[in-house]
């Protein structure tokens, strides 16, 4: 049996020793007379609070997501909050909660430490998609929130998001302060668990239905709705919480065809049915489509655990399901938006969207073709949600997205937002048809317009102590020494997030970039492709993003003209000898 290290012996000691409740003990016995190994990956470590909170995998120990881990961060949060709102009669959180195993038990040690803490918390009674946690700190006027979820992870992980009064999530300088208070809780015996009842309300129908009404009213095109009611929709929840508003918001639409897949309609968070509850990947979404096939559907969407992302899939000109990826999905959706504010009046000069550094540029054309701005912001939503609170009173936000899945219309949300996204995509759907096309000849129609865009994303895993500095090698040499030619194209600009500069390699003139410090390098090529280098900022990989692009003479050719985007980006990759 494999020896134990002093300091993980000690720091178990401690949670021995100390004030922790018994079964909690008698499983870390366990871990120190059956398996070693688990008990170091425990306690080598604190599970780290981001800048996002906290994400990890539940059991017992520093480095595990527990009743303790939560209520330090919780205690932590709760400081910073009173150190920020000292003239607040009564500092307001809501608590929001997903599918996930042990979800509910977490949001409610949250909500007693809170309330100890004589904070008012608005607690929901069951689970709700993190987007309408972000929605319900607007409308109660709060301070902050958290959702208990670790969207999209494997099973064995749960986490905790926190939000700003905004209603995004925390960015400079709360995400920073808020470790740092976090940090200060070194000891469980600074944690108040006892929780004053008096201070927790429960909430849930109320709210629901003023957030849904908020969703109806984003709706474009009732006529075309109207006129399309029947079309064919198959919905899967992935046994996470947009089970119930998902259904509920695409009826109050006006939509009267929707089938759900029942078996995932079940909220689990052993996720029974799904290897993985991410809809990026094509296997979550198997068991919709089949039902699809059954129908004979005319749409497919799957939303993740905690409801802010969503997977689609369309049928292609041979009757068959086709995945769509997030640049495709958001392309789609902007497309349609920018086109109905035109239609309806509703451009007068001041509208923007928001769209991330490593999502396609296709969004950006389509935006500056109609006078639209467009902005670009860093990867993670509370980026784009910081842009709309900058320019509040000032411009109009009409909808921004990220490549992962994740996209927003409106603006009284401040995360990415999946119910909103399948009311949406379902009203393009139903304006499309309207106009005798579907979402895959839309799409096609926008390549042929703009240029066919593709963007691919390649992932390099790097573990251990010498894959992180072999990834910490690979950022050093692409920017102390970058190609001058990729795939026989001259690169034209470089930006690097990480000194803030972008630069003119062939005039040499260098411009800032007005963004915050981030470790990402782009390299714009002369024949319009875009690759982005970034490490993985929560696993031990490189991420490189491929984004080239051609003319589409005609509809006709789209089939030849993927084959050679795909060859192009096959030849970059090979170029750069990344396999």
């Amino acid at each position: 049996m494999k020896e134990i290290d002093k300091t993980t012996l000690q720091k178990s000691q401690i949670w021995l020793d100390g004030n922790y409740d018994e079964d909690t003990k008698k499983q870390i016995k366990n871990l120190i007379a059956n398996h070693p190994e688990e008990l170091t990956e425990s306690f080598y470590q604190d599970l780290e609070f981001g800048t996002g909170g906290l994400r990890g995998i539940m059991g017992v120990g520093t480095n595990r997501m527990n009743k303790y881990t939560v209520g330090m961060a919780t205690q932590g949060l709760a400081n910073y909050l009173i150190k920020m709102f000292p003239n607040e009669k009564k500092i307001k959180v809501a608590i929001a909660f997903d599918s996930r195993n042990n979800s509910r038990y977490f949001a409610q040690i949250t909500a007693d430490v809170f309330s100890a803490n004589n904070i008012k918390v608005y607690l929901f009674e069951d689970l709700r998609p993190t987007p309408v946690l972000s929605f319900t700190i607007r409308q109660l006027s709060c301070q902050s929130g958290i959702v208990i979820t670790a969207s999209h992870n494997p099973k064995e992980y749960n986490g905790y998001k926190v939000y700003w009064n905004d209603g995004g999530q925390l960015v400079s300088p709360h995400d920073v302060n808020v470790i740092k208070e976090v940090q200060k809780i070194t000891d469980i015996s600074n944690v108040k668990f006892k929780p004053l009842k008096e201070n927790i309300s429960i909430i849930g129908e109320d709210i629901d239905k003023i957030y849904i009404s908020k969703v109806k009213a984003l709706s474009l095109s009732p006529k075309s709705i109207n006129n399309q009611k029947n079309i064919k929709i198959v919905y899967t929840a992935l046994h996470g919480s947009g089970v119930n508003l998902v259904p509920r918001s695409l009826k109050e639409f006006g939509f009267t065809n929707i089938t759900s897949v029942k078996e995932q309609d079940v909220s689990d968070g052993n996720f029974p049915t799904i290897k993985s509850p991410n809809p990026e990947e094509s296997a979550a979404l198997t068991m919709a489509i089949e039902k699809a096939k059954s129908i004979d559907a005319d749409l497919v969407m799957a939303t993740d655990p905690d409801a802010d992302r969503v997977g689609i899939a369309v049928k292609n000109n041979n009757n068959e399901f086709i995945l769509l990826n997030g640049n495709q999905t958001a392309t789609l959706l902007i497309y349609y938006l920018i086109a109905q504010w035109k239609t309806n009046n509703k451009l007068i000069g001041k509208e923007y969207i928001v769209k991330t550094i490593v999502t396609t540029e296709l969004l950006k054309e389509i935006a500056l073709k109609s006078k639209v701005e467009c902005f670009d912001v860093l990867t993670g939503f509370k980026f784009i949600a910081d842009i709309i609170k900058q320019n509040e009173g000032k411009k109009t936000f009409i909808g921004g997205g990220e490549e992962s899945y994740g996209y927003l219309i409106g603006d009284f949300v401040r995360d990415k937002d999946a119910v909103i996204s399948c009311s949406m995509i379902a009203e393009t759907a139903a304006w499309a048809a309207d106009n005798g096309k579907t979402l895959y000849n839309l799409l096609i129609d926008i390549y042929t317009e703009f240029g066919f865009y593709k963007e691919s994303l390649l992932s390099i895993t790097k573990k251990g102590k010498e894959g992180a500095e072999e990834i910490q090698k690979m950022m050093k040499e692409y920017r102390s020494n970058p190609p001058k030619i990729i795939n026989n194209s001259e690169i034209i600009l470089i930006k690097d997030y990480q000194t803030q500069k972008e630069k003119n390699p062939i005039s040499g003139k260098e411009k800032k970039i007005l963004l915050p410090k981030s470790n990402v390098l782009q390299f714009f090529l002369s024949d319009n492709s875009k690759i982005t280098i970034r490490p993985s900022g929560t696993e031990p990989k490189i991420k490189f993003y491929f984004g080239v692009k051609l003319a589409l003479q005609s509809k006709e050719l789209f089939n030849n003209t993927n084959e050679m985007l795909d060859k192009k980006i096959n030849d970059i990759i090979a170029s750069m000898n990344l396999k």
